[in-house]
């Protein structure tokens, strides 16, 4: 397959011969203004971008008052430029008001790309809100219900006798030496605290379940 042929395009030349007297232009007006040195390269490159992001917004979303007035005040500065340095100012002695104009640029262009860049533009839909959650609601079944005739009371099933109480156990038995011990643990716990021992600490001593230590506290009492 026969590549074409490279062809060179009229448009294309002339843009680039455009762009680079403007670019040179403004160098040459933030130079006189004081800006020298990498300074005076930057500010070309700030007005470029400037006016290019405001005509990429034009052309992406449409017409807007934000893309419109920062493509005209970056197409201003940089006709400006244009003009000012055909010989109307006398740059060797630049007036105040272009020293003034030329320092403040970076900050106007900052904030113009930045409104570029972060606004919301026309064409995105806002955010949808959650709405609040509502019950589910059953009109057919309401409405059913509603039609239905009042209750009928269910008829009154009699009452079952409560079942008997099952007698309590018997309290376990407790072997006399068991008990011959506890009297001697009752008998050194009042010695050193001058109090009756109760029925959690000679549980304690003797490690024996709850209930067989309420016995032996019953037989010590």
């Amino acid at each position: 397959m026969a590549r074409p042929a490279f062809r060179v395009d009229a448009v294309l030349v002339q843009a680039v011969i455009a762009g680079a007297l403007s670019f040179a232009h403004l160098h040459d007006l933030a130079d006189a203004a004081g800006q020298d040195g990498w300074k005076a390269w930057a500010y070309p490159v700030s007005v470029d971008l400037l006016l290019v992001a405001a005509w990429r917004r034009l052309r992406s979303d449409g017409p807007s008052r934000l893309a419109w007035c920062w493509f005209l005040i970056a197409l201003v500065a940089s006709l400006g430029a244009n003009v000012t340095t055909a010989g109307f100012l006398d740059l060797a002695h630049p007036p105040a008001w272009l020293r003034f104009g030329i320092a403040g640029w970076p900050a106007l262009a900052f904030l113009g790309g930045t409104l570029l860049a972060h606004s919301q533009r026309s064409g995105e839909p806002e955010p949808l809100r959650s709405a609040p959650a509502t019950p589910l609601q059953a009109p057919e079944v309401e409405q059913e219900s509603a039609a239905d005739p009042e209750p009928v009371s269910a008829p009154l099933l009699p009452v079952q006798d409560a079942p008997a109480l099952t007698p309590a156990s018997p309290p376990p038995s407790v072997p006399a030496a068991l008990v011959d011990h506890a009297r001697k643990l009752a008998a050194d716990h009042h010695t050193r605290t001058g109090s009756p021992i109760d029925t959690d600490t000679l549980r304690a001593r003797l490690g024996v379940p709850p209930q067989l230590a309420d016995a032996i506290a019953a037989q010590l009492a």
